[in-house]
This record gives structure tokens, sequence and C-alpha cells, in this order.
């Protein structure tokens, strides 16, 4: 059975709000853009409590929807963490 190598470059899809076509050099590239996104949110939610206690932001929903997307951004980002180290911790017990 012949195993062929996979190519290095990721190409993530034209997404609909007009982004322009991303490509990644490795899963690292990919991992350092998820991150980044991730602290993107964060920092959105801070800005956005913060408005919202110093009474610039006078609506609920405005500081809700920030602070949601980031806790659930969060959430993704945990999930992916366990899942990469399930598999890694998976391919340490494989035997050679």
């Amino acid at each position: 059975m012949n195993v062929l190598p996979m190519p290095m470059t990721l190409q993530i899809p034209e997404q609909s709000s007009g982004s322009q076509i991303q490509t990644a050099k490795g899963f690292d590239a990919v991992l350092n853009n998820a991150i980044d996104k991730l602290n993107q949110t964060q920092i959105q939610a801070d800005e956005a409590m913060q408005g919202f206690l110093v009474g610039e932001i006078q609506d609920i929903h405005q500081v809700t929807i920030p602070l949601r997307e980031a806790k659930l951004t969060m959430q993704l980002a945990v999930e992916v963490r366990n899942k990469i180290v399930e598999a890694y911790q998976e391919i340490s017990r494989m035997q050679l």
C-alpha cells in the first residue's frame, strides 16, 4: 500500500463577509489564526463591558452579544485543545 504525502498548503474558503482567501502554511498557522480570533473576541467583549459600565452603551444587547460570542469562542478553543491532547495521547500509546 502506497502512502502519499499530504500537501502542506491549506486553503480556507472565502467567507460571505467578503474576506479574501487565506493560505496557511501549516497547522501552526491555522492554529495561530484561531487564537488571534479568540483574542479579538475577548478584547471586543471587554470593550463592550467597559463601555456599558461607564455609560457609553445603553442597550444591554450590545454587551450581551459580544460576551456570548467570546464565551462560545473560548468553549470551542477548549474543546479543540482537548481533542488535540486526546489525539496526542492516543498516538503516544501506539506501539511501533
